[in-house]
C-alpha cells in the first residue's frame, strides 16, 4: 500500500507536470490490438480527462491488424512492396474501400467512447495525401504519403475544445484517397503542430522504465536488444524532427498514459531531446530535499547525521541530481588537502533504484575531482562496501587518509575506508 509519503510525493509530481504542460499538444498513436483489450474504455476515458484538464489531445489510430481482417474477410488479396527500410502495402483500386471501412471503423470506436465521456471530437480530411507512385516495378496505386497537414484546420478544432481523429486516409487535392501509414501521419502530425510529446500506444510488455536518448536508442536497436523495433523506430525519426518526448507505453495497462505523463518515473520507455535530468550545484532553496533523501538513511546508520547549519556550511561541496526539476539524489565531495577528496553524502530516492541515479552522481563526483586535480577520492562506509567495489574502489586502511580527515574519523562508527586512484 501506498503510504502518506509517497502519496504527497506523487500529488507534487501531478501537480508539478499539470502546470508544465497544460494547453500543450500531445499527440496519441495507438496500435490497433489496444483497441481491442478490455481496458480501452479506460484508456479513452483518461485521454477524454486530459482534453477536459486543458490538453490539446491528437488520436491517430493504428489500423493494420483491422485491415487484415477486413480483406481476410472480403477475400482482398494484400501484397506488400519494399520502400527503403520498410514494406508498404500495395492498395489496389479495388482495395482501397475496404482500408477506408477498416480505418473508419476504428476511428468510430474512438468517437464513441469520447462522447460516452462527454468529450466532442471529430473524425476529419485533415491528411492531403499523394501517391506513392511505382516502386521497384510495382504500381502501389491508392498507396500515398503525407503531402502536406492542414494546421489551420487542426487548430481551430483544439482551440474548440474538440479531440481530432485521424484515420490512415489522406486526400489528393482532386479528392482521390490514399492509403498512408499510421506512424506516419502521427510523425507528420507531432511535427506540424510542435507537440511537446508523441505518446506511441502499443499492447505490448513494456517492463523496464527507461529512458534514452536519441543516439542511446539508435544503439539499442542496432544491437538487437528491444523488441519494439518499430515503436523505437517512430521515437526516433520524431526526436530527429523536433519532438522533445516520445513514449512508448503499453495501453493495457490501467492508467498508463497518466502514470507516464505525471510522473518523473513513468512505466514505460521514453526518448527525449529535452534536459531531461541533470547535476548541478547546490542552492539554498535545495535544503530540505537533500535533507529528505538523507533522513530515511541517517535514521538506520548508513550516513551520518548532518544538520542544515552543517550542510549550508559546506554547501559549496554538495550536488543535486534532478529529474525534471525534481531532486531525486544528492551527494558531496569534501577536499581534504594532500589531493584527496572524500564523496560522501549519497543519497537517492527510493523510488527512482532502477535508473542508477547513484552511479550516476558518483560519476559526476569522481569527474569533478579530477577536474579539481585531485589525485585519489574516498569514501566511508559501514554497509555498501560492495557496491563502491562494484564502482571500482578497493578498500584500503583509515592510516591512508589525509591528516585532517583522521582526526575527526569516528572511531565508534567503525567505517570501512574504500579509494580509488584517479
Amino acid at each position: 500500500m501506498m503510504n502518506i509519503y509517497s502519496q504527497v510525493e506523487l500529488i507534487r509530481e501531478v501537480f508539478h507536470y499539470q502546470s508544465r504542460f497544460e494547453g500543450s499538444t500531445l499527440v496519441f498513436k495507438i496500435d490497433y490490438p489496444v483497441t481491442e483489450d478490455p481496458g480501452f474504455p479506460g484508456l479513452v476515458k483518461d485521454l477524454a480527462l486530459l482534453a477536459k484538464t486543458g490538453f490539446k489531445i491528437i488520436i491517430v489510430p493504428g489500423v493494420r491488424e483491422n485491415i487484415d481482417a477486413v480483406f481476410k474477410q472480403h477475400d482482398i488479396d494484400s501484397t506488400f512492396a519494399p520502400n527503403l527500410d520498410i514494406s508498404v502495402r500495395v492498395t489496389t483500386s479495388q482495395a482501397i474501400s475496404y482500408v477506408e471501412m477498416a480505418a473508419f471503423n476504428v476511428a468510430s470506436r474512438f468517437m464513441t467512447f469520447l462522447s460516452g465521456s462527454r468529450v466532442d471530437a471529430i473524425i476529419g480530411n485533415f491528411v492531403r495525401a499523394r501517391g506513392l507512385g511505382v516502386i521497384n516495378g510495382i504500381d502501389t496505386e491508392h498507396t500515398g504519403t503525407v503531402d502536406k497537414i492542414y494546421t489551420d484546420s487542426l487548430t481551430r478544432v483544439l482551440d474548440l475544445g474538440m479531440v481530432p481523429i485521424l484515420p490512415c486516409i489522406g486526400w489528393s487535392p482532386s479528392g482521390k484517397p490514399y492509403n498512408v501509414p499510421s506512424d506516419e501521419i502521427a510523425l507528420a502530425i507531432s511535427k506540424a503542430l510542435g507537440a511537446v510529446k508523441l505518446f506511441i500506444v502499443c499492447a505490448g510488455d513494456i517492463q523496464n522504465v527507461t529512458r534514452y536518448t536519441p543516439l542511446e536508442a539508435q544503439e539499442l536497436i542496432d544491437s538487437n536488444s528491444t523488441e519494439f523495433l518499430r515503436e523505437f523506430n517512430l521515437a526516433i525519426k520524431a526526436s530527429k524532427a523536433g519532438i522533445d518526448r516520445v513514449h512508448i507505453i503499453d495501453g493495457r495497462n490501467e492508467g498508463a498514459v497518466l502514470k507516464e505523463l505525471f510522473s518523473n518515473m513513468g512505466v514505460g520507455a521514453m526518448i527525449y531531446n529535452d534536459e531531461y535530468d541533470s547535476i548541478r550545484s547546490f542552492h539554498s532553496r535545495d535544503l530540505p530535499d537533500i535533507l529528505r533523501l538523507m533522513e530515511p538513511l541517517m535514521q538506520k546508520g548508513l550516513l551520518i547525521r548532518r544538520n542544515p547549519e552543517q550542510i549550508q556550511k559546506k554547501k559549496d561541496d554538495y550536488f543535486v541530481l534532478e529529474i525534471d526539476g525534481s531532486i531525486r539524489a544528492c551527494g558531496a565531495l569534501h577536499d581534504w588537502g594532500e589531493s584527496q577528496g572524500e564523496i560522501a553524502a549519497i543519497a537517492t530516492d527510493p523510488n527512482y533504484t532502477d535508473l542508477g541515479l547513484g552511479r550516476k552522481i558518483i560519476g559526476y563526483l569522481i569527474e569533478k575531482a579530477k577536474k579539481s586535480k585531485l589525485h585519489r577520492v574516498f569514501v566511508l562506509t559501514t554497509q555498501s562496501q560492495d557496491w563502491f567495489e562494484s564502482l571500482g574502489f578497493k578498500e584500503t586502511v583509515v592510516d591512508s587518509l589525509p591528516e585532517q580527515k583522521r582526526k575527526v574519523y569516528d572511531q565508534s562508527r567503525n567505517s570501512k575506508v574504500f579509494a580509488l586512484e584517479l
